[in-house]
């Protein structure tokens, strides 16, 4: 099995014995089937033990796969006529966001998403999936053309989180970011936000503002990196695995929430394992959500967004405490009352003529 993470290992190690011994029994002729099947019975167990009850680290690890299917990816499986589009008109072209028109069961829609490279080449050509302003502008500006004509507007969030560099504070990183936020807001076109891998921090936010935000089975989202609140809590990003585990970053924790609307089930093993069947089960779920947005008028659809996030958060408001009125003279009594009771201190007791016997 290609590209395994660490927690796999035993699964892979079954695997390879059992490959081992049907080659075997092909090359000597030995009877192995018993074993065999035996060891194929103990590996579906491992599997269902193994994937059914994945940990929040082991889910982040998954998230981050090198392997995982991009935007790109599955724009090019779930849509038809794909134009990618280029360039901010201000400054440059980010390659780490990606964007254009395509159809989606014959509706036209604009696309845009994060972008991470499949080889290091390549990552560093697209800054690993971490945008720049001009990323984000790029961003808008696909936006804003999809509301002028009225296309919906699909998001795949796949970063861990801005750029961070010194190019890109020069350049208004928080403001670009801030800008989307504002716009996405007030857009009058259906807006679907699906979280594919990691969706972190603001890089993540600047495309998450959306009428339905999704998330794959096995992604994760949150307001910082893992690696970046170990690093704040513990002063060592390598506890990244026991942050994980107390941020509530799954899609479960999310869905209960109320952060996000659906989960997109995944393959046994990950997305990386079946792109097709990945894209299959993305493109039911964005579609059946795409119909019932595209029922609401303009107002109704910045409404219902407004709705959405202003229900993230519940809280309870305690029952007021009766209060107690006194009149000035009652607080007058009660405040002699404390000062006669305080203990005096030895430095500021009153001289006290001895007792002569």
């Amino acid at each position: 099995m290609a590209g395994e993470l660490p927690f796999e290992k035993p699964l892979v190690d079954l695997r390879q014995k059992i490959t081992e011994l049907k080659g075997l029994s092909e090359e000597k002729g030995i009877d192995f089937s018993e074993e065999i099947l035996r060891l194929e019975h103990k590996c579906k167990q491992m599997e269902d033990e193994l994937y059914s009850e994945l940990t929040p680290a082991q889910k982040m690890h998954m998230a981050r796969h090198h392997q995982r299917p991009t935007s790109l990816d599955f724009i090019q499986t779930v849509f038809t006529d794909f134009i990618e589009l280029h360039g901010d008109r201000l400054f440059a072209d980010d390659l780490a966001i990606v964007g254009g028109l395509a159809k989606i069961n014959g509706v036209p829609v604009t696309v845009i998403g994060h972008q991470r490279g499949k080889d290091t080449r390549e990552n560093i050509a697209r800054f690993f999936g971490s945008p720049h302003p001009e990323g984000f502008r790029k961003a808008l500006r696909f936006m804003e053309q999809a509301n002028k004509f009225k296309r919906p507007i699909i998001t795949f969030i796949d970063t861990k989180g801005a750029y961070p560099g010194n190019t890109a504070e020069e350049r208004g990183q928080s403001e670009a970011i801030a800008r989307n936020l504002r716009e996405m807001a007030g857009f009058g076109v259906p807006i679907i936000c699906i979280v594919i891998g990691e969706g972190g921090s603001g890089g993540a936010l600047a495309l998450g503002v959306g009428n339905r935000v999704l998330m794959l089975e096995n992604a994760i989202y949150s307001v910082i990196s893992p690696n970046g609140a170990a690093s704040i809590l513990w002063k060592d990003a390598s506890k990244a695995d026991i942050a994980a585990e107390a941020m509530k970053i799954t899609a479960k924790d999310l869905l209960e929430f109320g952060v996000i609307e659906d989960i997109v089930p995944e393959p046994r093993g990950g997305a990386h394992r079946d792109l097709d069947f990945q894209a299959e089960q993305l493109k039911e779920k964005l579609w059946h959500h795409l119909q019932e947005l595209m029922l609401l008028s303009p107002e109704q659809l910045i409404e219902d967004r407004y709705n959405k996030f202003r229900k993230i958060g519940p809280y309870q408001i305690a029952e007021e405490q009766s209060l107690v009125v006194q009149s000035d003279s009652e607080q007058a009594a009660a405040g002699v009352q404390a000062l006669t009771e305080a203990p005096v201190k030895a430095d500021q007791a009153s001289e006290v003529t001895p007792t002569v016997n």
